[in-house]
């Protein structure tokens, strides 16, 4: 019990220290290098804000993590070597074009591959569990391991950083999944990580309470490269520490993140455009255009994110109770994908007319 009340007493002091940072940080960041950070660009197919909003939520996330890490310390003498390195290195090549440095989207792509690469092999970051019986025998192999999971980093990140474009979208997707997360981990008793996992929640919430409804901050793509990289690697590690839960079940919980990337890949090779290049024929998007043509601009821009996050929700929760039988749960996944489509198409057609 005290061990426990010692934590209790760390997160609510961590909440408050993140919560006046994100404040400040809201406050002040327009002030950096005369206004950087201002996102003042209301043309490109992605911006639905109609006024300048700081990008600077990846810096109030960041400086609040090393903030955690140090407490962390403390408490358990120990260093997240995994966490740190991925964390820095995401939030660095993301906010490299938060404040303007002129890099072509496949520089950065290259960029995150090679970084994300030595990581992964050098740590060694890994997966102890999978429901796909041909990739167990390949999975030991070290350069194969470290090439597949690094595919699934860029799948989660670059899928945060691309449905990163209304007030809470992803800070209240990524709060379901890590909710959940916690939920598995408590009930095996991995406090220890579960701690970390409630950290980051608070880091999110603190975010969300300058960004929706109203925006006053963006994560922006150093933000959202964080984030996005933290909840997968959560994943992984969640996943490895509950071998009787499906590996399709984790799928399950980061389907919206993966399959917008990979959907739209392949949608825009289809549609002759550059895969990577943005548009405005994301599921997202296409959504706010049919809920702003109703209740206005201001109004849809947040209620689309509660619209697909309140669908993501009720999507996810038969693989919730599904998550212990590894057949179930792979059909539960190739579902969601099935639905996905099935709602885009209808969508866009709508959107269309």
């Amino acid at each position: 019990m005290g061990n426990e009340s010692i934590e209790a007493s760390f997160l609510s002091i961590f909440a408050l220290i993140s919560f006046f940072i994100f404040l400040i940080i809201s406050k002040y960041s327009h002030l950096i290098k005369d206004g950087i950070l201002l996102d003042n660009d209301f043309i490109k197919p992605q911006a639905f804000h109609e006024l300048p909003v700081t990008r600077s939520g990846g810096i109030a996330a960041i400086i609040s993590l090393s903030f955690f890490f140090a407490i962390y310390y403390l408490l358990y003498s120990k260093i997240l070597y995994d966490y740190l390195l991925i964390s820095y290195t995401m939030f660095f090549i993301g906010f490299a074009d938060d404040i303007r440095i002129n890099i072509k989207p496949i520089k950065r792509l290259i960029m995150m591959i090679l970084s994300l690469f030595i990581i992964i092999y050098f740590l060694p970051i890994k997966i102890s569990n999978i429901d796909i019986p041909f990739l167990v025998s390949f999975l030991n192999n070290k350069l194969f391991s470290s090439l597949f999971i690094l595919l699934c980093f860029l799948f989660v990140i670059n899928g945060s950083n691309l449905i990163d474009g209304f007030n809470g979208l992803l800070s209240i997707n990524l709060i379901i999944i890590n909710l959940i997360l916690t939920y598995i981990n408590l009930n095996s008793s991995n406090l220890e990580f579960s701690i970390f996992l409630i950290s980051q929640i608070i880091i999110l919430l603190s975010f969300l309470l300058f960004n929706f409804p109203n925006s006053k901050i963006f994560l922006g793509d150093g933000g959202a490269y964080l984030m996005g990289s933290l909840v997968g690697l959560n994943t992984i590690i969640t996943n490895n520490l509950n071998p009787d839960i499906s590996s399709f079940f984790f799928c399950t919980l980061l389907f919206y993140l993966f399959f917008e990337v990979f959907f739209s890949f392949f949608r825009k090779i289809f549609q002759k455009k550059s895969p990577i290049h943005p548009d405005d024929k994301h599921l997202h998007m296409l959504s706010y255009y049919r809920i702003s043509s109703i209740y206005g601009k201001n109004k849809g821009n947040y209620l689309n994110s509660i619209f697909i996050n309140t669908i993501y929700f009720i999507l996810i929760i038969p693989g919730f109770h599904l998550m212990k039988d590894p057949v179930l749960s792979r059909y539960w996944f190739l579902s969601l994908l099935l639905i996905y489509i099935f709602i885009y198409v209808r969508l866009y057609r709508l959107t269309k007319n």
